[in-house]
């Protein structure tokens, strides 16, 4: 039998864990990666290029978008990892709210579910991922992605996110995960105004203190190009100076599209911080 991979054990952070979305419709990649060839090409790529875990969707999160059916997202997504799990040395994740997708890749070769539900979106996730003990990464998202960015309002958007995040590592725990197992995300752009996305980026430190690894996926991401009146393929600059902030307010993982330019970054930052240390 496989043994699970150890977030303390197998993986150095920071790290990169690059986007692969084989999906006709996802906001920034929809449709460049639907052929396998390609999909295969681009991940190969990815974990060449420094990425730890790559990331593979078989359905659209964006704003405004459909749910699919586990059998249509599994058989975009089960394929591929098996080939990429024979072909990589980089860790592959499954970017899934859904249980039987998740229980299939994981069979195929998958080390990490991402649920972006944080094990809201189907009543068996839990359970796959306690007998996995595999990571999973849990993710806030106010409402869903069909209405996520319908005028989405909060208090106190920081106190909220982190008050989510702790009660979904709770519930995680309770329901047989480790929590040394265990990611969190605050859900850069997923139910957030542009200041929303600003104010979690400038505390992330306030997550980092829950004592588990940060993920930060601000990829590509509207608010960037609210500020830079770019537009998707231009924000990669933008990526990465969130991806700087991330590392000097201590998050662990950053979701990125564009993996060579934030694994430089990377190296720049830590740096910076180790600089001056014996």
């Amino acid at each position: 039998m496989r043994r699970p991979l150890s977030l303390t054990r197998d993986l150095v952070f920071p790290c990169v864990m690059g986007v692969l979305n084989v999906t006709p419709d996802s906001f920034s990649d929809g449709g460049l990666f639907s052929d396998p060839a390609a999909a295969l090409q681009q991940g190969s790529a990815m974990a060449a290029d420094g990425a730890a875990i790559v990331d593979v969707g078989g359905e659209s999160t964006r704003p405004g978008s459909d749910p699919v059916s586990a059998e249509q997202e599994a058989a975009r997504v089960v394929p591929l990892i098996e080939k990429l799990h024979r072909g990589v040395a980089a860790a592959i994740s499954v970017d899934t709210s859904k249980a039987e997708v998740a229980r299939r890749a994981l069979a195929a070769g998958a080390a990490v579910v991402n649920d972006v539900t944080a094990l809201r979106g189907d009543a068996d996730m839990a359970a796959v991922v306690a007998e996995a003990g595999c990571p999973v990464c849990l993710m806030h998202m106010l409402g869903t992605p069909k209405t996520m960015q319908v005028d989405p309002r909060y208090d106190d958007v920081v106190d909220e996110v982190r008050r989510f995040l702790e009660e979904r590592l709770a519930f995680a725990v309770a329901a047989g995960v480790r929590e040394e197992q265990v990611l969190l995300d605050p859900g850069i752009g997923f139910g957030k105004t542009l200041d929303h996305n600003l104010l979690l980026l400038r505390h992330l430190d306030r997550f980092v203190a829950l004592g588990r690894p940060v993920v930060v996926g601000a990829s590509r991401k509207r608010f960037l190009g609210a500020i830079l009146d770019a537009e998707s393929q231009e924000r990669v600059a933008g990526t990465v100076a969130t991806t700087v902030v991330g590392a000097l307010a201590g998050a662990a993982v950053f979701r990125v599209h564009d993996v060579k330019p934030n694994v430089q970054a990377l190296r720049v930052a830590e740096a910076v911080m180790r600089a001056g240390d014996a």
